[in-house]
């Protein structure tokens, strides 16, 4: 068992050889912590000032039973803040522990480097902490029951959000009252002489047609004016909560954005992490006598995962690839339109700037065009890939096919929001009752009805009006609707 004392004879030297190699990280502050303390951070998602809530009561329970049964294990467990904070476990080897600080280092390059972490806030434990506060008053004024309750219903529609909308400027939801006043044609006047023109028209009652006018040009507009991918946002702005309502449902939102690029960078987070404790233990830091140690915990880390992709095998090798080919010039226009295989094998410009692609890509990618860009046949090839499916009359999963594109295009429908449905506001004004109106983007694969149904009774509790969603099921539009007492499923005619 290693103490925080021993941990800091080795930490520093870690830290050395990591800025060495040109990792750049926010200060790291280890600790180190038994099983019980490491689930209970897990279970808080890294943040124990967390607001209280009995799902990570639950995920802790789960947590430490896996532990105490021996099906699963966290070495180690690092925070994106300012400065980073890193959690050990007390019961790794020492050869483990070297292993997890340079993973963990690595973890912190990409947190300050990459792009799509550039808008999270870096002080979230105090925000955090904040947000624990806020709920335990409204726990005291409004009863426990009723908050968990509502945090619930929340929690359920956390992924309703827009993971992209904190890098991209939006248009504004249609023209202003201002705007529709001053540039939209003015009041029709009545013909008159110049000088009996105020009594003819006067002017009071033409400032009333044109208000009347602008009325009528807003109501006209759609609402919302385009379709709203952040239909947690459209929720605090429109729909009738009370206040501790409101702010519940924004901390939600913003725990959730917080979160977001994590799950968008699943596997390059890890394959990086990966890449650079292999490099720093295996040239730096290990000593003869930890070889195999360290041979069989890192094989165990990128092993292939039964009925699942692992992110730190796909994402380490793909690095360890981008590398390869950028050193040896195997990327451009004439490496791609050479059709000699042998050629292409011996291929070796010696151009040697792997090290400076990696870089590049750690900071400008998130999973989806990292792997669109970057997984290659040659690499789908080497690595023996193939996508599966459930076959219906085997009643089992089967391999479905190695063909490069339908791999490609599999891995990136898992990724593309997380894997998740996208799903838009069209209206909120369904047949000028003020029923929402949802529309899923089909992409190849129906919705789960289930968590659909679910969605819409939670959706429909916040908005307190009829909820209906647009989707396809079994290559027919439909209608799945829910009015606050039964569902509803009809087709969609064409006209």
């Amino acid at each position: 068992m290693i103490t925080q004392q021993e941990i800091l004879k080795f930490q520093p030297q870690i830290e050395k050889h990591a800025r060495e190699y040109g990792l750049d990280f926010f200060p790291v502050i280890f600790e180190v912590v038994d099983y019980d303390t490491m689930s209970q951070l897990a279970a808080y998602g890294g943040f124990p000032v967390r607001y209280p809530h009995w799902r990570f009561g639950m995920e802790f329970d789960q947590l430490s039973k896996g532990y105490r049964y021996g099906l699963q294990k966290i070495y180690e467990m690092v925070i994106n803040t300012n400065p980073c904070y890193a959690y050990l476990m007390q019961s790794n080897a020492l050869v483990d522990q070297k292993l997890v600080i340079a993973h963990v280092y690595a973890h912190c390059d990409f947190f300050k480097n990459n792009y799509y972490f550039t808008y999270t806030n870096r002080k979230m434990i105090d925000e955090m902490a904040n947000h624990a506060s806020r709920i335990r008053r409204y726990h005291d004024s409004h009863g426990v029951e009723n908050v968990e309750n509502f945090i619930d219903t929340c929690l359920s529609l956390e992924n309703l959000i827009d993971y992209y909308s904190p890098y991209i400027q939006r248009k504004e939801n249609g023209k202003t009252e201002e705007e529709i006043g001053s540039k939209d044609r003015p009041v029709r006047k009545l013909r008159s002489k110049k000088y009996m023109d105020k009594y003819i028209n006067p002017p009071d009652f033409l400032e009333a047609q044109k208000e009347d006018m602008v009325k009528k040009q807003l109501a006209d507009q759609n609402f919302p004016n385009r379709p709203e991918r952040d239909i947690l946002l459209f929720l605090l702005e429109h729909a009738p909560l009370e206040n501790w309502q409101h702010d519940i449902l924004g901390i939600i939102r913003e725990e959730a954005y917080y979160f977001g690029p994590q799950a968008m960078t699943k596997i390059m987070n890890e394959g990086w992490a990966t890449y650079w404790h292999a490099k720093i233990m295996t040239q730096k830091v290990l000593e003869p006598v930890e070889i195999v140690d360290y041979a069989e915990h890192h094989s165990g880390t990128v092993a292939d995962s039964p009925g699942q992709l692992n992110p730190y095998r796909i994402g380490h090798l793909l690095f360890k690839d981008i590398e390869d080919r950028w050193n040896k010039g195997r990327f451009g226009k004439e490496y791609e339109e050479c059709d000699d295989l042998r050629l292409k094998e011996r291929w070796d410009k010696k151009l040697n700037l792997g090290m400076e692609k990696i870089f590049e890509v750690r900071k400008l990618y998130s999973d989806v065009n990292f792997i669109d860009t970057f997984l290659t046949e040659e690499f789908c090839r080497e690595h023996n890939l193939f996508s599966f499916a459930y076959n219906n009359e085997n009643e089992r999963y089967e391999v479905e096919s190695r063909d490069f594109a339908k791999i490609k295009k599999r891995l990136l429908q898992s990724l593309t929001n997380m894997g998740q449905p996208i799903i838009y506001i069209v209206d909120a004004n369904y047949k000028n009752r003020g029923e929402l109106y949802l529309m899923h983007q089909y992409e190849d694969v129906e919705i789960d009805m289930k968590y659909a149904h679910d969605t819409l009774m939670n959706l429909n509790s916040v908005w307190s009006r009829p909820v209906h969603i647009q989707t396809i099921l079994e290559e027919t539009p439909m209608l799945i609707s829910f009015d606050g007492e039964d569902f509803n499923q009809e087709e969609i005619s064409e006209n």
